[in-house]
């Protein structure tokens, strides 16, 4: 299921489109501040972001600002502020798209669905709201992941993993091919102000191929690729 965390300090806005947003597939949380949401980064990792502008402390911009150093989940600007340059500033920050308040709901939810179709779908909880909606699979090789079940299958069978080794798995799958570093992998799937070690995705990726791979210590799959990070290779080739 995509997350979503709206920074919204008008508490009944807020709650109308968090709610909206649930009814609609999501799993939403609420941050009332730049400084709560710093907070709900640290402990998880979502799909998108929907900010207001004009927060207490911090406003939308520097939000937005300090996200993009650590990572590039979509963020969507939603603001009163109908003036050229905070439409310039919001795309000059990071932002991907800026929705002028009032807006209708149904227009909020297809931009955030263009959103994820646009970013993979997926940054580190589920899968893209198509995907989720209409219970789609994603094959690659052996591995098929469930997106709406939020389950992973080798050769049909599902493994049993814990929800940190399915978020990481299923992030580097929809990245087939692509090398990804561990800061990014903290980023998308810890969360992007996480507080945790690098080393912390050594450690799962360990625990990862020990219930994946067919000769754990010979990765064909989930690889390290030396210098840069880590890249799941649908063949069974040898280990890079």
């Amino acid at each position: 299921m995509p997350s979503i965390l709206i920074v919204e300090d008008d508490c009944d806005l807020a709650r109308i489109t968090a709610r909206f947003l649930e009814e609609s597939g999501f799993a939403v949380s609420v941050a009332p501040s730049a400084e709560a949401a710093y907070d709900e980064l640290t402990h998880a990792a979502f799909d998108c972001l929907v900010v207001d502008v004009n927060l207490p402390g911090d406003d939308g911009f520097a939000l937005c600002r300090h996200l993009r150093s650590r990572s590039g989940v979509p963020v969507l600007f939603a603001s009163a502020r109908v003036e050229p340059d905070a439409r310039v500033r919001a795309l000059e920050e990071g932002g991907d798209v800026y929705l002028p308040k009032p807006f209708g709901l149904k227009e909020l939810l297809a931009q955030v669905q263009a959103l994820l179709r646009r970013s993979g779908g997926m940054m580190g909880h589920g899968g893209s709201t198509s995907d989720a909606a209409a219970g789609q699979t994603i094959e690659r090789g052996r591995f098929c992941l469930d997106v709406a079940a939020g389950r992973l299958l080798k050769d049909g069978t599902e493994v049993a993993l814990s929800p940190r080794e399915y978020q990481l798995a299923a992030f580097l799958m929809r990245h087939a091919g692509e090398a990804v570093s561990r800061d990014a992998l903290l980023a998308e799937v810890w969360g992007a102000f996480a507080e945790v070690e690098a080393q912390t995705v050594a450690v799962h990726m360990s625990w990862l191929r020990a219930k994946l791979e067919d000769d754990p210590a010979h990765p064909a799959y989930f690889k390290t690729v030396r210098g840069q990070g880590y890249r799941f290779d649908a063949g069974e080739s040898t280990a890079s």
